[in-house]
């Protein structure tokens, strides 16, 4: 392996291995739901957990807006984006992916829990935030830097889907 690859590497597996122990201790620490079955209530239970997953991607939204806006990349036909504007377009666009992927798989996650674990899906938007400026903020410091984030977010969406599937087809 080379020093870059072994560099991503390591963050990524720190990456994941900080997103495994984020989960499981705000999972414990969070109150339990009193929802049970009501397959409505813990969709908007979900949702609700959703719009805190939004906040990094509306935050890099009003960032780039106002580096435009203040530059002469307010044209973006110009091509006159700044190194740190490039980046923070590439974060935005990989954030809004990662949204959607996360919204499909918490709400599917929502369903299927037992409800006295629900608290898990509030504890993965926590995280989510987290990784997501950690993959921003590596990313700005050294692009090799972002993949403790990337990892993060990416491995707790497969994760969720995983679970799902798993409750859904395996254990019928």
């Amino acid at each position: 392996m080379r020093g870059e690859q072994k560099v991503v590497a390591v963050g990524a597996a720190s990456g994941v291995a900080l997103m495994v122990l984020g989960v499981w201790i705000l999972a414990n620490v969070l109150p339990t739901t009193l929802l049970g079955a009501d397959l409505a209530q813990r969709l908007a239970y979900a949702l609700r957990a959703n719009v805190l997953a939004l906040a990094p991607l509306f935050v890099m939204l009003v960032t780039i807006g106002n580096a435009r806006f203040l530059s002469d990349a307010i044209d973006p036909l110009r091509r006159a984006e700044s190194a740190a504007l490039q980046i923070d377009g590439r974060v935005a666009d990989n954030t809004l992916q990662q949204n959607f992927v996360f919204a499909v798989a918490s709400l599917g996650l929502s369903t299927v829990v037992p409800a006295h674990h629900l608290q898990v899906v509030w504890a993965c938007a926590i995280v989510f935030v987290f990784a997501r400026l950690a993959f921003w903020l590596g990313y700005r410091f050294n692009p090799l830097y972002r993949a403790p984030g990337m990892s993060a977010t990416a491995y707790m969406n497969l994760g969720m889907i995983l679970y799902v599937l798993f409750q859904t087809f395996v254990r019928l």
